[in-house]
């Protein structure tokens, strides 16, 4: 048996119990192998008839003649065309980098996730538009949106925002930098029906000078999702962030936004992260991240996740 033998049966045995599982949680986008094998240093995610697959950067990369025989093996295994299966070498990321455009002309669509919808797009852009790993921490503020105010910092697409509005939230407003991902958060509400431009706000903004505003209005939410990213250094910021050296400013301010007896979810990705000691003097603090990690990503950590009240 070959290498890249032994590595399709992984895949082919995760697929049989994880294609059940995905139907029992009405999923159509999970991951199915994870760095499994330590010759085959891969992330493979499965949305709905697209593979996304990632190789993560090593001392001796994997040959070109290898990822493309992959590429042809898994089409074969999977019964997909190899056009829907994206491959990209994932370096560590710096700044903003999951944001940046790819060169991969790919056409975006919809995967169902519980009952939702999501737009998606594997090749145009670094990442896909849907971190599969917060799956559990979307149905969490679902949970816990009933009639409630939601503040979503460094949004993304959106997701949060949208499993906010199916929750109930009697308002939300989503903050992000990006036109392209508040276009992108605003279709996301869209294929829900839930696009009600009175009840869902979205500003375009630095979101630390936006957080500064706030605090001077004394604006008040009852949830507010805070998933920075582990740097940036856009030119659309005064000045450099990073989470581990800013985190307790960042936590400190937004606190002041949470009104009495909210909710303030916090996480990131930044490997070797450690949680300022001064956080639980300003606030009850509970890291809840063994509830925040999906099934599907439980052999490598994707992040940590703390749950925020005011004291």
């Amino acid at each position: 048996m070959s290498t890249i033998d032994a590595l399709l049966n992984r895949v082919a045995k995760n697929q049989r119990h994880r294609r059940k599982w995905a139907q029992r949680e009405g999923l159509d986008a999970y991951r199915l192998y994870d760095r499994d094998m330590p010759e085959f240093p891969l992330a493979i995610d499965r949305y709905a008839d697209w593979l996304h697959v990632q190789v993560f950067e090593r001392k001796r990369p994997l040959a070109e003649a290898v990822l493309v025989e992959l590429r042809q093996a898994l089409a074969e295994l999977l019964a997909l065309p190899s056009q829907q299966i994206i491959l990209k070498q994932r370096r560590r990321q710096r700044g903003a980098e999951q944001y940046e455009k790819s060169q991969l002309a790919t056409p975006s669509f919809t995967v169902q996730e519980r009952g939702l919808r999501f737009e998606v797009n594997l090749g145009r852009y670094l990442d896909t538009g849907l971190f599969l790993d917060h799956r559990e921490t979307r149905a969490m503020v679902r949970d816990w949106s009933a009639d409630a105010t939601l503040l979503n910092l460094f949004a993304y697409t959106g997701s949060f925002t949208s499993y906010a509005a199916a929750g109930g939230a009697r308002r939300t407003v989503t903050v992000d930098m990006s036109r392209t991902y508040q276009d992108w958060s605003r279709r996301n509400l869209v294929h829900n029906g839930l696009n009600d431009r009175e009840r869902h706000q979205f500003i375009q903004a630095d979101v630390l000078s936006f957080i500064a505003r706030m605090r001077a209005a004394r604006a008040a939410f009852d949830l507010i999702v805070l998933d920075p990213p582990s740097f940036s250094n856009s030119k659309r910021m005064d000045s450099t962030f990073d989470v581990q050296r800013d985190h307790a400013r960042l936590l400190g301010e937004t606190l002041e936004l949470l009104a009495p007896g909210g909710r303030l979810v916090f996480s990131n990705n930044r490997q070797g992260f450690r949680l300022d000691d001064a956080i639980t003097e300003m606030a009850d603090v509970s890291e809840i991240t063994d509830r925040t990690v999906p099934e599907d990503f439980k052999r490598h950590q994707p992040h940590r996740c703390w749950l925020l009240q005011r004291q």
